[in-house]
């Protein structure tokens, strides 16, 4: 194996979000993940920029997982010429439907939306890109099952493994040098590079837990919460007196959260406290066409181990008293509901989505509460409530932030600096080399500093955007 192997950071370096990854070897091109840039104005501009690569010059694209700032940008590599194959577990494949087809609408209904009201700085507002850009993207879905090996080339091949986190979400086991081993095992000099992805957490309701890493020469981690612990108080401490108080002035519980893993985690907690009398008996609403259809498929999934066992009665995750909002004319007599109740509704980090609409109007009110549910990035609507902001920007107008503000801590779907740790542990014996990704500001600095005590013969790094490394 003489031929140079080139790895390149395109997104998810000194920031969360944007994840992609260019490895170039053996004669190949593959893209590992192809997130959209989210938060700050700097970030989101990434998205309309050129990638840094030619996407009509890739081979495949493997994706670790559906959420959008490992997917969202995919239906744009349509418009530069890319025709394929797109990599995904069949879990993925499934949500990628959704979440695609969802984001696009999105784009080209705020978009609409800006030129009706005038708010947008261009004239016309357009969107990223179009529903038949994902449409496109979604006909070169190849789904590939957990532990089953790809042959790209007779030089390349992968296999996926389950990294718990959501459903279908893996890190991908990369393998370049020969693809003749007995039995999938390593060919002499064949080099193996491991993507995590994004690692999910030990002992959580809905997910499993990651499995362990395989032996690997190079390791690309995640390190969203690399410099952080999870709260481990219980969802009901945290929440019960601030939801007391809330459901005593028949007011409105509101919680963004990602349609795909976050709203069935919160609305399964939040059903089974109150069927155990710890939390008072109001209904529950999912306001978001995909986390209903996100649910249908959660639900298909919940006897293959793909999902912790014993979930779901009667089959489903939610049998009663959990209202599913799927039209836009539902969304909006809800919205005209008198509390008490409760809505989750997307997108999780408020960037977009229905979510938007309920603060509008909910945020004002001081009877009324926001949970925030998970990580919150930088430059975010998220993030600003939850620094204490007393406004939000939202629809070209400035909503004042009257309602009470909470954070529901410990439910991420990302593992923190311990978790990430653990399960760098169970590799077989310490890679070469480690690159550290997708966080941003102290946490991948802190996270790779635990790596190098750990794996004291690792090379050990921190990437920048657009930085390449030579790995043989």
């Amino acid at each position: 194996m003489n031929d140079p192997i080139r790895l390149t950071f395109h997104g998810a370096a000194g920031t969360v979000t944007g994840s992609r990854h260019l490895l170039e070897a053996a004669g190949r091109r593959l893209l590992v993940d192809c997130g959209m840039f989210q938060g700050l104005k700097e970030l989101r501009e990434r998205n309309w920029a050129a990638p840094g690569f030619d996407p009509a010059f890739l081979d495949d694209v493997v994706l670790t997982h559906a959420h959008i700032d490992h997917t969202g940008w995919t239906p744009r590599l349509m418009q530069y010429g890319f025709k394929g194959p797109i990599h995904a577990t069949p879990a993925t494949a499934e949500l990628l439907e959704l979440m695609l087809l969802d984001a696009a609408h999105i784009q080209e209904e705020d978009a609409s939306f800006a030129n009706k009201k005038g708010f947008s700085k261009h004239a016309p507002a357009e969107p990223l890109y179009t529903t038949i850009n994902a449409l496109a993207a979604l006909k070169l879905l190849r789904p590939l099952d957990y532990d089953h090996w790809r042959v790209l080339s007779p030089q390349v091949r992968f296999r996926y493994h389950n990294s718990g986190h959501i459903l279908g979400a893996a890190f991908v086991e990369l393998r370049i040098g020969g693809a003749g081993a007995p039995k999938g095992g390593a060919n002499e000099g064949e080099l193996t590079v491991v993507f995590s992805g994004d690692v999910g957490r030990y002992g959580v309701p809905l997910h499993v837990d990651p499995l362990p890493l395989p032996p690997c020469d190079v390791l690309v981690v995640e390190s969203t919460y690399g410099d952080r612990k999870h709260e481990h108080a219980s969802v009901l401490a945290q929440i019960r007196e601030a939801f007391r108080l809330t459901v005593h002035k028949r007011g409105i519980v509101l919680i963004p959260a990602f349609a795909v893993g976050r709203v069935q985690q919160v609305a399964l907690i939040l059903r089974e406290l109150m069927d155990d009398g710890d939390l008072s008996e109001i209904p529950i609403h999912i306001d978001s066409p995909m986390a209903v259809d996100a649910t249908a498929i959660y639900s298909h999934h919940l006897r293959d181990g793909n999902l912790d066992e014993g979930l779901g009665r009667g089959g489903m995750l939610f049998p009663r008293q959990v209202k599913l909002c799927r039209t836009v004319h539902e969304s909006k007599m809800l919205s005209a509901m008198e509390g008490p109740r409760v809505i989750i509704a997307a997108s999780g980090m408020m960037t977009g989505g229905r979510i938007l609409h309920h603060l509008v109007k909910r945020l004002p009110d001081p009877h009324n509460l926001v949970l925030l549910s998970g990580y919150q990035a930088i430059g975010t609507r998220g993030r600003q409530l939850q620094d204490g902001a007393p406004t939000l920007r939202m629809h070209g107008q400035n909503v004042p932030v009257g309602a009470r503000v909470g954070t529901i801590e410990g439910l991420s779907s990302h593992a923190d600096a311990d978790e990430i740790m653990r399960w760098t542990g169970t590799c077989p014996q310490p890679p070469r080399r480690v690159f550290v990704v997708h966080g941003e500001g102290n946490a991948p600095v802190a996270l790779a500093a635990r790596l190098r005590s750990a794996w004291s013969g690792a090379e050990v790094t921190v990437p920048a955007l657009g930085d390449g490394f030579d790995l043989a």
